[in-house]
């Protein structure tokens, strides 16, 4: 078997197409679109080259592709951990243990002439909402960015030596059935006290809004671990890319005195028309695609991420922010299913608002860690207090 690292178009088109003959058949697996994975590695539209770097690989059989991997080092995050850690990702092999080691025998020694002592893995080259973590459990159609794999990569991954660094859940919420009348009452209380107010995201005041992302995400997950301030251009691009599909009536901020407070990110579920395309999205498909928007083929939306300073934490701000999505939802019948994901195990005050709304198991994800230290104990991410 040889390792050749990405740099033809010949070696693009072999890292993109290998996971249409590994999932071949599984009626589950929807090909992400070429131009998103793409738009990782290219340091002009990803905006975590600025202060890192990402090199991918192809593994071949004589001529025959049957592994891809990629590895990658943020440079302000990779030293917020107890040991410099890198990551890698992207990992796509055959059946064979021989290659899935060489993969990540690959990563762990570039990881290692880079200065790092630990490797995350399977994550992104960007934010944690695409891209990341394992599929061990809820083996179904995956929305948007959320990572998909066969059941064999979990024993690659762990007779390798990686261990279980988080568990990502998430969970599904039927907007066909009511929620709890406690949730309702918690909403009715916070809605009506003074000095809050509630404003839905509106193209035009763009810039505005990302401004108040950023300062409620940079105050909101500064106890993280791995916080790192969020990057305006990273923001910009992300919503550059999601203009198609953007609803701005799914996105809401809340203020208290005209400060920022909390925000909610919803999107539909475009996985739900992307099935069809095999991961291209050339001039036809973007017809399509707006003739299944029209006819209504999207019946799920996904909360990407949703965030509240410290200070009000405990206000119970989430249950406001869906009192103003349930008056949107009654205009959008065709919307049957919310995707709350994912919540890691760090997080309980999080788990806790999944359960109160009604949530159910949809999937779990597993962020793995390796350590490179021959007998270093396992970590695991601290719980948020």
């Amino acid at each position: 078997m040889k390792l050749t690292e990405v740099k033809t178009r010949q070696d693009v088109k072999d890292f993109l197409y290998l996971p249409r003959e590994i999932y071949k058949g599984d009626k589950n697996w929807i090909a992400p679109l070429n131009n998103d994975i793409e738009a990782v590695f290219n340091p002009d539209l990803n905006a975590y080259f600025e202060d890192g770097k990402a090199i991918r690989w192809i593994l071949k059989n004589d001529t025959k592709v049957v592994g891809r991997v990629a590895a990658f080092i943020n440079r302000k995050k990779a030293h917020t951990y107890e040991q410099p850690t890198g990551g890698m990702g992207f990992f796509e092999c055959i059946e064979n243990r021989e290659a899935a080691f060489l993969l990540f025998d690959t990563c762990k020694k570039w990881l290692q002439q880079n200065g790092m002592q630990a490797m995350d893995g399977p994550i992104n080259f960007g934010e944690n909402d695409q891209f990341w973590g394992l599929l061990v459990d809820g083996f179904i159609q995956q929305s948007y960015g959320m990572n998909y794999n066969p059941s064999y990569y979990q024993k690659f991954f762990e007779d390798y030596g990686f261990t279980s660094y988080f568990q990502q859940v998430t969970n599904h919420l039927d907007m066909t059935v009511p929620f709890p009348e406690r949730f309702w009452k918690i909403a009715d209380w916070i809605s009506k006290k003074p000095g809050f107010t509630y404003e839905h995201f509106k193209m035009k005041n763009a810039d505005k809004y990302i401004l108040d992302l950023k300062s409620v995400y940079d105050e909101g997950w500064i106890n993280h671990e791995h916080f790192i301030p969020l990057n305006v251009k990273d923001i910009k691009s992300g919503l550059e890319k999601a203009k198609p599909i953007l609803d701005e009536e799914l996105i809401w901020f809340v203020y208290f005195q005209g400060k920022p407070i909390a925000f909610l990110v919803m999107l539909p579920d475009v996985n739900q028309i992307f099935r069809h395309f095999n991961g291209k999205l050339n001039i036809w498909n973007k017809l399509r695609f707006l003739y299944y928007m029209k006819r209504g083929e999207i019946q799920r939306t996904r909360i990407t991420v949703m965030g509240v300073v410290p200070k009000f934490q405990k206000y119970g701000i989430e249950s406001a922010i869906f009192k103003q999505l349930k008056g949107v939802f009654a205009n959008r019948p065709n919307y049957k299913e919310v995707e709350l994901s994912w919540v890691g195990d760090f997080n309980p005050k999080m788990e806790a608002l999944h359960k109160a709304v009604g949530g159910t198991f949809g999937k779990k994800h597993i962020t793995y860690r390796k350590l490179f230290k021959e007998g270093a104990t396992p970590q695991h991410a601290p719980v948020l207090n």
